[in-house]
């Protein structure tokens, strides 16, 4: 079969995604990954096939522009209306979640859509999919799919805060008169896909099938949505592992990561990283720090028992470390979980705040607020992870359960039957569908 994936251009997303589309081609099946031009040769060097479509917009430019552009909250985590996920349904209202979903389709949603939309259908009409994966944020797949009659999934890779916040909000709208169901997401994608000759379904919003990384012990998830799990591949790009990392080290390990994305796009640690760096140096320790450059310049000094790098493969330092101290970024979260290592969480961004009581909840790690917290704040709980061997135990569950979840290439049958039972050419079921 024809698979397309398609993303915005966020290289955390795409890493994300491409075990899935690895598996997919090796099982046999034709496997092309759109995104606008400019990601084109972050597709290609990780092997995979891309289609360069529309044009180049970044979101991240605006934001440098207008840090709260987005709306997000002063106590961070993730903007209006998706951060409702894990509220009482009582104190979410029906004005919250309809201003919120008008502010971010205008905002966001059209800012990472709009520019691909159209060569995207286009592109997908003269390839004819099977099946299109797209991220969560990523509707212009779901868009594509619609036109072309193709079977569709999200990829999900962190909380479901965008099913759930659908799910208030089609809770809440019935309560309201007729006159006042306003629906801006159905608003902005029914108007595409009447453009392409079909009309909105609410599987433009959550997907058909949403494939599921996140162990569901960490996971938010929203009633009316199936959820096909998928275990965590870790994989971080082009990289060389140092010759020193094959060597056991002498002392405990512990790896201190704070995440590539903010830094990359210009923004700043939400924790004070010399303050860090000060206060674990004293420790019978050693600390791998992978700390970004222009964060590295701002270091004063850099403690005896501290090794600094722009970047290491986080796997293949997991492997060697006791624990690891980290920003709670997906990517890094399950790449720590699956070596079954004890974390520490600094989360401020995103569902990082959510992802991260989930390993706590577990008995895994400890998390600390990065805008409240100082260095020995750090140093006291990297301690008591240290210490106390309930963590390792929690960190050895969350591991065992990750481990449970189907890894990419057990779920190439599965995904060839729900395209085979999905896909629709002019409205009429599909033969099923072989590689």
């Amino acid at each position: 079969m024809r698979v397309l994936f398609t993303a915005y251009p966020e290289r955390t997303h795409f890493l994300l995604m491409a075990p899935l589309a690895w598996a997919l081609r090796t099982a046999g099946h034709e496997v092309r990954f759109a995104s606008q031009p400019k990601f084109t040769e972050v597709i290609t060097q990780a092997g995979l096939t891309a289609v360069p479509v529309g044009r180049d917009r970044d979101l991240w430019q605006i934001l440098s522009r207008d840090p709260n552009w987005l709306g997000r909250s002063d106590k961070g985590g993730m903007p209006l209306p998706y951060d409702v996920t894990g509220r009482a349904p009582e104190d979410i209202t029906w004005e919250y979640l309809s201003q919120g979903y008008a502010a971010q389709v205008d905002r966001w949603h059209k800012t990472s859509n709009v520019p691909m939309i159209n060569d995207l259908v286009e592109f997908a009409r003269h390839w004819q999919p099977d099946l299109v994966i797209w991220e969560p944020l990523t509707y212009a797949g779901a868009i594509a799919a619609r036109a072309t009659g193709a079977a569709h999934a999200r990829l999900l890779f962190g909380t479901d805060m965008y099913g759930v916040a659908r799910e208030h909000f089609l809770r809440l709208r019935a309560q309201q008169p007729e006159s006042g169901r306003t629906d801006p997401m159905a608003a902005w994608l029914g108007g595409y896909a009447r453009k392409y000759g079909t009309e909105f379904g609410e599987d433009m919003v959550t997907g058909q099938l949403t494939i599921d990384l996140v162990p569901e012990c960490l996971q938010h998830r929203a009633g009316g949505v199936e959820y096909l799990p998928l275990r965590y591949v870790p994989y971080g790009g082009a990289a060389v592992v140092p010759t020193w990392l094959s060597h056991p080290p002498a002392k405990p390990r512990v790896a201190l990561t704070l995440g590539l994305s903010t830094t990359g796009h210009g923004g700043e640690y939400a924790v004070g990283v010399q303050d860090v760096l000060d206060a674990l140096g004293d420790l019978d320790i050693e600390l791998i720090a992978t700390i970004a450059e222009a964060e590295q310049r701002k270091l004063g000094r850099i403690p005896a028992n501290t090794t600094v790098a722009s970047f290491l493969p986080l796997d293949a330092l997991a492997a060697t470390c006791d624990a690891v101290i980290h920003h709670s970024g997906f990517g890094t979260l399950a790449t720590t979980a699956l070596r079954g290592l004890p974390q520490l969480t600094l989360p401020w961004d995103n569902d990082g705040p959510a992802l991260a009581t989930g390993v706590s909840a577990i008995g895994a790690g400890l998390m600390l607020n990065p805008k409240e917290t100082t260095g020995a704040d750090v140093r006291a709980g990297l301690l008591k992870l240290l210490g106390d061997p309930g963590f390792r135990q929690g960190a050895a569950e969350l591991r065992d359960r990750m481990l449970a979840m189907p890894a990419p290439n057990d779920l190439v049958g599965r995904l060839e039957q729900f395209a085979a039972g999905n896909r629709t050419r002019a409205g009429v079921p599909a033969d099923p569908i072989g590689a």
